[in-house]
């Protein structure tokens, strides 16, 4: 088991190859041309292709299938990788991973977050993604301070095919999904989609999921041009699951969800059934890729997202005064509180444009881009119930406001190349973003930044199987949301360095890199929630990361593959102060919050012939704090994930083309896992009176022990 704790692991970056849903055509590609980058490159990056996806797409999100990936930690809400799932990059959390969707911005505009509930069984749809580590090329939407996450959707086929998908596993899960596509019609239009529905009642205690999600394209081209029209989203309701639960409760009832808790008229303690989140997305992009001659090409792409849903929560003997209601007398008493259920509203439109132009000859690739974009965002709160109602009126809204926010930026990039040997990379963004809010949680903001985000970097080929490159990046980022409800944020400030070195053989593929990221005004997670579970940051002064990556693709054997990766890391504040006991003291270089030293992983896979596959896939993680204070209270405990998965393909020749049938065994040695969690701290000066004294504590969110899930897929 150590073996498969400590090992290296590492995703191939393999080509495209045909698949049974038709015939793979590289053009789609070109939507993130701008985007991606090659060994070519000085840029510290895996990919990931859906060849490699599909054993194990079984109605996880995917923040999990990106688990094995170098220098990712994932969790999971409801213990079990479906509903809501996060993931970090570098002991960066999911708010400063930027990412796109065929070049459009997926990052919610205020929060910064990336929530893929909103569009269930998402992998399914994906093409390919690459996942760029530290500030990578310049991007669309919000900049990268951890890692970059560009996705490509599904492939033009020229073949017709349809599918039927289904799974089922532990704790009631299950999904379904029927894909088609026509083919190419006429030489050139193509229509294809995907509706999949993905239930699960969750690890915790109601932790439930009831996901609906849809993907509708179609798609035109010819010898110069290629058109695509895409529609997608999802409906998800999911009961909530963000209170997380304390030490005593992972040892003794590991399961328990405080969520919906309240005590009847009787004394009983009963749970509030529809304690929920309830949301609806939709996506819209139009992309129009045109080729002028041999050396340049133009993408265009405008896109809207519509979104809008709640949360609704029974609360218990909450202040009439955090509504705007008047106190009332019951029976001659005085009554000021009362149980009541209320609606947190969001309803928001984001819509913009991308675009670039790409120059390529034999020595120079040249890319100029950019995009704009806009938010707008309503907040409101509703009372749907109250035992008392005091001077409310139906339709009331006890809080109303609403937010916008625009984001400009402009880009120009080449890579040249000097000589057979040599190659220089420049890259310069400006990016403008402009905020207002009027909330009584933000106060009245109306901030503008300017952010300017040079990078430069070189690449020497030794030969044709050593590179080896250098690169720096200066990257800037505002503050979100939540950082204006707790204070006066400032935007924050990155310097990155990569110095990396890829081999590359038929067997062998190797990729290892050192990075320094040196932080000024960095807004870390301090560990604590407000009060819809979302994680609270605040700015340090100067802060670090400093790492060393591996990633390994080795080739055994004509059956036997293994691919290992490994993530070693320091990650520092610089001189942190911290009020404790009412003395303000100097803590010295303390960890940063939620960032391990060691992160490590490992695939073995074993494919005796092309239609069967077994991988033995392994995780470790090691020992964090969720704090910036390094109090032992706040330490997550290191843990190992072993998975066992399966495919086998029967090959029918027939109306039906083939049936897959595939398993996935997570957690097989049934390993206590807790990767996520909150801590907090206040002072409390009742205990001893005339002095304070600070009280620690934490939450935490456990994972499932052993669970499988298995599907049967009938290829059409």
């Amino acid at each position: 088991m150590a073996f498969f704790s400590l090992a290296l692991t590492m995703i191939a970056q393999e080509e495209p190859i045909d698949s049974l849903e038709g015939k793979r055509v590289v053009l789609d590609e070109v939507l993130v041309q701008a985007l991606r980058v090659t060994k070519e490159f000085p840029i510290t990056f895996s990919d990931l292709d859906k060849v490699e996806l599909a054993p194990r797409n079984l109605g996880q999100d995917v923040p999990i299938l990106m688990n094995f990936m170098p220098a990712v930690v994932t969790t999971s809400d409801a213990g079990a990788g479906i509903g809501y799932t996060s993931i970090r990059v570098r002991g960066s959390d999911a708010t400063r991973v930027n990412v796109t969707i065929n070049g459009v911005p997926y990052n919610d505009a205020e929060s910064q977050g990336t929530f893929w509930v909103n569009m269930p069984d998402f992998a399914s749809s994906t093409q390919s993604l690459q996942l760029q580590r530290g500030v990578g090329t310049s991007t669309n939407g919000a900049g990268a301070f951890g890692a970059s996450l560009n996705m490509l959707t599904d492939a033009f086929s020229e073949d017709a095919y349809a599918r039927i998908s289904s799974s089922i596993g532990s704790f009631n899960t299950l999904r379904n999904n029927v894909k088609f596509s026509t083919g190419m019609i006429n030489d050139h239009i193509e229509f294809s989609g995907r509706l999949s529905r993905v239930t699960s009642d969750g690890y915790v205690d109601r932790a439930s999921s009831e996901l609906d999600g849809y993907f509708l394209q179609g798609a035109y081209k010819d010898d110069n041009s290629f058109i695509k029209a895409l529609l997608f989203g999802g409906h998800e309701v999911t009961y909530q699951a963000w209170n997380g639960i304390t030490a005593d409760q992972l040892e003794n009832d590991r399961t328990y969800n405080s969520a919906g808790e309240y005590t009847d008229d009787n004394g009983i303690t009963q749970y509030y059934e529809n304690e929920v989140d309830d949301y609806k997305q939709d996506h819209f992009q139009l992309h129009w890729y045109e080729t002028w001659n041999s050396n340049w090409n133009t993408h265009l792409a405008v896109h809207y997202t519509r979104g809008r849903g709640f949360f609704e929560q029974y609360r218990e003997d909450d202040d009439f005064d955090t509504y705007g209601l008047e106190p009332i007398t019951v029976n001659g008493d005085l009554v000021e509180s009362i149980d009541l259920i209320r609606r947190r509203w969001l309803d928001n439109d984001f819509y913009g444009t991308i675009f670039s132009a790409t120059y390529n000859n034999d020595d120079l690739e040249l890319v100029m881009g950019g995009g704009y974009n806009e938010y707008k965002g309503d907040h409101f709160g509703e009372i749907i119930w109250a035992e008392y109602a005091s001077n409310s009126q139906i339709g009331d809204r006890y809080y109303d406001d609403t937010s916008t926010k625009t984001d400009f930026n402009i880009y120009t990039k080449a890579n040249y190349t000097l000589t057979d040997q040599w190659s220089l990379f420049g890259d310069v963004q400006y990016r403008g973003v402009t905020y207002e809010a009027n909330g009584d949680d933000t106060g009245l903001v109306d901030d503008t930044f300017n952010f300017f985000n040079p990078k430069a970097g070189i690449t020497f080929d030794l030969n044709r199987n050593n590179n080896f490159y250098f690169s720096y990046a200066r990257a800037n980022r505002e503050p979100n949301r939540n950082d204006y409800e707790s204070g006066s944020p400032k935007p924050e400030k990155l310097n990155d360095f990569e110095l990396g070195w890829r081999y590359v053989s038929p067997s062998f593929q190797l990729n290892t890199n050192v990075y320094y990221m040196r932080y000024k005004d960095q807004l870390v997670l301090t560990g604590e929630l407000n009060d819809v579970g979302a994680p609270l940051r605040a700015n340090v002064g100067d802060s670090y990361r400093l790492g060393l990556e591996i990633d390994a693709n080795v080739r055994l054997s004509s059956a036997f593959q293994w691919r290992p990766n490994i993530a070693l890391s320091d990650n520092r504040n610089i001189d942190y102060f911290f009020e404790r006991d009412g003395v303000l003291q100097n803590l010295g270089n303390t960890h940063i919050a939620y960032s391990p030293q060691l992160i490590a992983g490992n695939i073995i896979s074993y494919v005796p012939h092309e239609d069967f596959q077994v991988s033995l896939l392994s995780k470790f993680v090691g020992k964090q704090y969720m704090g910036n204070i390094d109090s032992e209270t706040s330490v997550l405990d290191s843990y190992t994930q072993t998975d066992f998965n399966v495919q086998y393909t029967i090959n029918t020749n027939s109306f039906v083309k083939s049936i897959v049938l595939s398993g996935l065994v997570n957690n097989i040695f049934d390993a206590d896992i807790v990767s996520n969690g909150y801590f907090y701290t206040y002072d409390d000066d009742w205990s001893n009176p005339g002095s304070v004294t600070t009280i620690e504590g934490a939450g935490f969110y456990p994972q499932a022990g052993i669970n499988f899930l298995l599907g049967a897929t009938v290829n059409f």
